[in-house]
Formats: structure tokens, sequence, C-alpha cells
């Protein structure tokens, strides 16, 4: 459960367990300001730890456009995705339940941390959830079912491309890690171009996402040899969401499943067990090419 408080304009919340027991604290800043770094983000201001005695305090961070004094606050389809993914993160660190700090929460590998924040995206457009949100500002109409089904059709549109690019750029990231420290400086668009070839992925129609020039993430953002962690966790995001799908969706019995064997876990357990504890089995890549748009349901 949440209790509402405001400050300066944004939103911070008590978080309480089902038996009223503090969790900790949530705090929401969604709206562009001149002074603010651009981008979406999930981090604490205080980590979990049973060491220490701390309950976490964590911060969800946007970049939402302000609605004009007056005028009434909208957002977009894409604003909704961010919420849910940055609110996934901070689910994993609310629920954290620790002893060490260096464990705890979001403290995973690489290339798990994105999977309870894609994840939780799945459910905004899930009816239980939707009917909740998405309802006409001025007569509170809910959303009606021919829109919401365009909206899941749209998001099939160029996912050949959109894999395409993603694939290119993880590989591209594996290329310049691969250098090995004697390696002479590069001629980065050389390196890029041969290195994009040796994978079958120079198509010139499909660029990776980034260049070399500007690929933040993997020069300074900490996904150095892991921006293929993006892709990864979307298998095991859309393979445990069809297990939910297949268990009776959004149910207090699976949150709590959940809950307790992925996202209360931190970095205590080696993360192949933890998923095959929680499905039965190893991750299959068919959920989420069906997602895509890629394979049919037929196909599964």
């Amino acid at each position: 459960s949440f209790c509402l408080h405001k400050t300066r304009g944004n939103s911070v919340f008590e978080v309480h367990d089902k038996d009223g027991s503090p969790l900790g604290l949530m705090y929401f800043d969604y709206f562009k300001r001149d002074n603010k770094s651009g981008g979406a983000w999930m981090s604490n201001f205080v980590g979990q730890s049973k060491l220490l005695g701390t309950k976490p305090v964590i911060y969800n961070v946007a970049n939402f456009t302000k609605a004009a004094p007056g005028q009434p606050q909208l957002i977009t389809s894409d604003d909704v995705t961010t919420m849910f993914h940055e609110f996934g993160h901070a689910l994993h660190g609310l629920f954290a339940d620790q002893t060490y700090p260096s464990l705890s929460g979001t403290s995973v590998a690489r290339d798990f941390v994105e999977f309870p924040s894609q994840f939780n995206e799945n459910w905004a457009l899930d009816p239980k959830v939707l009917s909740h949100y998405a309802r006409h500002y001025k007569t509170g109409a809910p959303m009606p079912k021919a829109l919401v089904e365009k909206i899941r059709k749209a998001a099939h549109f160029n996912q050949g491309y959109a894999l395409g690019e993603i694939v290119a750029a993880a590989e591209l990231d594996m290329k310049w890690h691969s250098l090995p420290a004697t390696a002479p400086r590069q001629d980065v668009d050389k390196f890029e171009s041969d290195a994009l070839n040796s994978t079958g992925l120079d198509v010139a129609a499909v660029p990776p996402r980034y260049r070399s020039s500007y690929f933040l993430h993997i020069w300074s953002n900490g996904y150095s040899a892991g921006y293929y962690a993006y892709l990864w966790t979307e298998m095991l995001d859309q393979d445990v969401f069809s297990w939910f799908q297949e268990h009776g969706g959004l149910t207090r019995e699976n949150g709590q499943r959940f809950r307790d064997m992925i996202l209360s876990k931190g970095h205590t357990m080696d993360y192949g067990p933890m998923f095959r504890a929680f499905y039965g089995r190893d991750p299959d890549i068919t959920p989420m090419l069906v997602h895509r748009g890629l394979v049919s349901e037929q196909g599964k």
C-alpha cells in the first residue's frame, strides 16, 4: 500500500507491506526542468540492508513534458511504458531483503538488472491495469477496446528493423571490447564496418542503434561488453510474462511468487538456478519472438 505526500511539486510515498509493516519510501520526479538531466532512471537514496538496519528509499525520475498552467496533464503511450519500466526497477529495490547492501535490490549483474523493469512494462496494456488509468480526461470513459487493439498491433510494426539494429549494436559493443590491451589505435569507421561485416550485420538499411562515436552506454554508462543485456533480459521477461498468462495473470499469488523468488533475491544466488526455480525450466526465446510479432502464437 502507498501513503501519498507532496514535496516541492513531486510525490513521495510511504510504502507498506500487506501486514502494514513499512517497506520504505518512494519518490517520483516525472517532469522536465531546465536544470535537470535528460532521460529516465531509478536509483536509491538509501539502500536496503539488514546489516545496517536500513530500509530502501527509492526514486523514479523521468522527463515528461509538463502541461501549461490550467491545462490537463496528459502523457503519451511511450511515457506510460517508461513509467512502468522504471517502476519495475523500483519494485526490485523496494522488495530487497538482503543482509549486505552490495547484494541488495538492483545490485545484480548487468545482464539481469533490466529483467524486472522490462517485465513490468507488460502490465501497461493488461486489461486489469489499463482500466484504472487509461480513461478519457474529460468524460472518464475507459479507453475503447478497438483503440487498445490498435496500440497492440502498432507495437509489431517494424520489429524486424528494431531487432536488427539492437543486435548490430550489441555485436559492435562486443567487438570493441574484445580488442586486446596491446591493440593499436583504431580507425573508428573502418573498425565499425569490419566488425559489422564479420558478424553479417553490415546492412545499409539497418544500421546499429548507435554509432561507435556516441555509443554512450558502452563507454561510460556501465554496459561495456554488456549491451546484449537488453535482449537477453527481454527474453527472460517475456518468458516469465507468458508464465503469468498461463497461470491466471495478475493475481496476488503470482505476484507474491515473483517477489519471493526473483525480486527479493538480489545478488544472493546464481541467476540460472533462480530462473529455473521460478519457472521450472531454462528460458525460451519463443515468447519474445511472439511479443515482437516475428512468429505467430501458433508457432509457439
